[in-house]
């Protein structure tokens, strides 16, 4: 009689292991990317910097570092790049200091983009910088 529990047993636990679960699964969005740029834009100038968005979503810029003066105004802009330079997207640069939360965020379709900074007329001197850019 105790190998025919022990068979039952078996059984039980093996069916049970092999229950298939009828739930869907959900693929996951991919992890944002995080691209760190720095450089310098000289008076009247400005620097821009190329990346690619893989899947459509929210893109933020972040002005992370910014001197001379550490409070200086910076111009900062996403658009598409095109012989060198970056054309600005309608509704896409903004005025800011440096701050460690985003300055600039919109919805973005998958493509090559660039992030510009620039000067805004109130430079005496190079200033360099640091900006991030999170994207799909």
């Amino acid at each position: 009689m105790k190998p025919l529990y022990a068979l039952l047993l078996a059984l039980a636990l093996a069916s049970v292991a092999c229950k298939k679960d009828d739930a869907p699964t959900t693929p996951s969005a991919p992890a944002p990317k995080t691209d760190t740029f720095s450089g310098t834009v000289q008076v009247k100038s400005s620097a821009n910097h190329t990346f690619t968005v893989e899947n459509s979503g929210q893109v933020s810029v972040t002005l992370t570092a910014a001197s001379p003066p550490s409070t200086i105004a910076m111009g900062i802009a996403v658009g598409t790049p095109a012989n060198g330079a970056c054309g600005r997207l309608s509704g896409a640069t903004v005025t800011t200091a440096a701050g460690a939360t985003a300055q600039l965020t919109g919805v973005v379709s998958p493509g090559m983009l660039c992030v510009e900074i620039f000067d805004v007329g109130n430079q005496t001197a190079a200033v360099t910088y640091t900006v991030t850019v999170t994207h799909p």
